[in-house]
């Protein structure tokens, strides 16, 4: 025969075991309540409550060869950092709806940008994006020219953009375009005339 005492602490840790695991599913249930998604798999950025206003995208037609200048709406905070992150989430956005003039990856975002000395662009991309793209010389020179010069069309102090994959340099986009090095607005601006 099992003491009385055994027998009740038994019972206890087997009611314990069962109270873990509904708290265990009941946690897994939140975090998945939480993650409110878009339907294609990206984050969705909080809301900001500023009204939309007019921005200058450089859009990149593969089909052309060239990078046409858009005007576009957008809700930009004030602050200079996360206003060039909106920014560019707005381009990344275009180039990832469909039908598109230079597809990239779904999932594509932007982590983080940094402003240094007012001056310098650090653009923070996510993996997605690098993993994601196409690889090809135009395709990813497109890409990287888009980037920079929508950059510098609505943030006029930027004269130099650094681009970094998920925090880390990358010496290439997806093989081509180099990422090592920092891209001149005026390079990328006097390429952009002669492509018109």
């Amino acid at each position: 025969m099992i003491p009385r005492h055994l027998q009740i602490t038994f019972a206890l840790l087997v009611i314990g075991v069962f109270a873990m695991g509904a708290y265990v599913l009941t946690l897994r249930h939140r975090v998945a309540a939480s993650a409110v998604r878009f339907g294609d798999g990206r984050a969705m950025a909080p809301p900001v409550s500023n009204p939309a206003e007019p921005i200058t995208l450089y859009i990149a037609f593969d089909d052309d060869g060239i990078l046409q200048k858009r005007p576009a709406m957008a809700a930009l905070p004030s602050e200079p950092t996360a206003r060039a992150k909106e920014v560019l989430r707005t381009l990344l956005n275009h180039y990832v709806d469909k039908p598109s003039p230079h597809p990239i990856a779904e999932g594509s975002d932007v982590n983080e940008v940094f402003i240094v000395n007012n001056s310098l662009a650090v653009v923070d991309l996510n993996l997605a994006f690098a993993e994601g793209h196409r690889s090809g010389v135009w395709e990813e020179a497109l890409t990287v020219d888009s980037i920079v010069a929508t950059l510098a069309a609505n943030m006029p102090q930027i004269k130099q953009v650094k681009i970094l994959v998920d925090g880390h340099e990358r010496e290439t986009l997806a093989g081509h375009a180099d990422l090592i090095g920092v891209y001149q607005v005026s390079d990328v601006n006097r390429l952009i005339q002669e492509m018109q």
